[in-house]
């Protein structure tokens, strides 16, 4: 088993170079964990954890927060897993967030196949291993023998995706009483993902239902998809700004029964995405007004949802935080990705909290059924995720 030893940990506070230095010894030294590593996996995976109903596998991290000793091991209100790994002085906090819920609903199969190269599940690399690595990290540093100076607050994040807004983490971080530094969220995949940065983003629904007392003899009547398609149609001649670059996404269409019966109900599924705040307003109000106007204009009773909302902001690419982590990305021959985020990074931009976003594998079929996610270029991923540890709780991430 590989090791690191205290001299060496100790001289990592005075060079950057040695946090380098010491990458490949941490990559060896993980794969001592590929067992615990795979098991946590495995068993997060096949707890199903759509959004709103993460209890399960949130009982489960709670319960390897307390194997591993960790401090105040439990669930806040919202349901958030966390526990608290205390450093040798404290003075400030790392929060290591990783998502718990997924996209899959309970009724689908959750067993996981797992390869000597791979695994494949739903949700095993979005985010069943940010989680298992979040829950595996204490044993990774006590392995390493290293002790950060920091406090190090573990949490798996509920009511992240879709409809949840990422609302469990907003809550903690309105409600805690901890003053987090510094926030690293955790993904899956991909390993080289490097969000320092969040888009402005508005997500919603257009509904449409044709009333039952519709009167389907006036001029221009028509069922609720070709509705929803005169919406698509007003959307698309929205004039998008180039700079601040903003776009719609038009992400799922939804509608209808049968070959032979007019549709009463469809439903559009949407993104506004824009790096400009006024910019996103100002598309939110046109579709707005489109929605009006073509529900005045069929008399089908259309409704605009939109349920999560993003601010734009974060930290540049000069921030010494970006810089470090490209450093160690470099250092590991990880090809860095950079990617304006709208995941956790959102929630810590409203607290004017620097975060990033890091992968930790390579995956592919996002969010199928199908999803696999590589198993050896995990530990490039955990010793890209301790370097950045190491980084921020020695000073070299600090500043702006």
């Amino acid at each position: 088993m590989a090791d690191v030893s205290s001299e060496q940990e100790n001289r990592v506070a005075d060079s950057f170079e040695e946090i380098l230095n010491m990458l490949p010894f941490i990559k060896e030294a993980s794969q001592a964990l590929r067992e615990i590593l795979l098991a946590n996996l495995v068993m997060i995976s096949e707890i199903p954890s759509p959004t709103f109903e993460e209890d399960r596998r949130v009982e489960f991290i709670q319960n390897r927060f307390v194997e591993a000793g960790l401090n105040n091991a439990s669930a806040d209100e919202m349901g958030n897993a966390l526990g608290i790994l205390p450093g040798t002085t404290g003075e400030q906090n790392i929060l290591l967030v990783a998502h718990v819920d997924t996209v899959h609903p309970h009724s689908l199969d959750h067993t996981i196949t797992l390869r000597p190269r791979s695994a494949t599940g739903p949700g095993v690399g979005d985010n069943a291993l940010g989680v298992a690595v979040v829950v595996t990290l204490p044993i990774l540093l006590e392995l390493l023998d290293l002790e950060l100076q920091s406090n190090l607050v573990l949490m798996g994040a509920s009511r992240s995706l879709g409809r949840g807004d990422l609302e469990g983490l907003r809550f903690f971080l309105s409600n805690t009483e901890i003053p987090i530094s510094v926030g690293i969220g955790v993904e899956g995949f991909p390993l080289g993902r490097l969000s320092h940065d969040s888009i402005g983003m508005y997500r919603g629904e257009v509904v449409c239902s044709v009333p039952e007392e519709y009167d389907w003899t006036r001029f221009g009547a028509t069922g609720a998809i070709v509705t929803i398609n005169e919406v698509i149609n007003r959307i698309q001649e929205i004039r998008l700004p180039r700079r601040p670059r903003s776009t719609i996404v038009l992400g799922s269409i939804m509608g209808g029964q049968a070959y032979n019966t007019i549709a009463t109900n469809a439903v559009l599924r949407f993104e506004i995405r824009t790096e400009n705040e006024q910019i996103g307003e100002e598309i939110f109000h046109q579709m707005e007004a489109i929605v009006s106007d073509v529900s005045s204009q069929t008399g089908a009773d259309i409704n605009l949802d939109v349920f999560a909302r993003r601010r734009p902001g974060g930290i540049n690419y000069r921030h010494p935080m970006v810089r470090a982590t490209r450093r160690i990305m470099s250092a590991l021959d990880i090809q860095p990705r950079k990617s304006p985020s709208t995941s956790e990074l959102s929630a810590f931009i409203g607290h004017d909290i620097p975060a990033i976003t890091i992968g930790i594998t390579y995956g592919e079929h996002h969010n199928t059924p199908e999803e696999e996610i590589m198993i050896e270029p995990i530990f490039t991923g955990l010793a890209q995720l301790t370097g950045v540890l190491l980084a921020i709780d020695r000073g070299f991430c600090s500043g702006n």
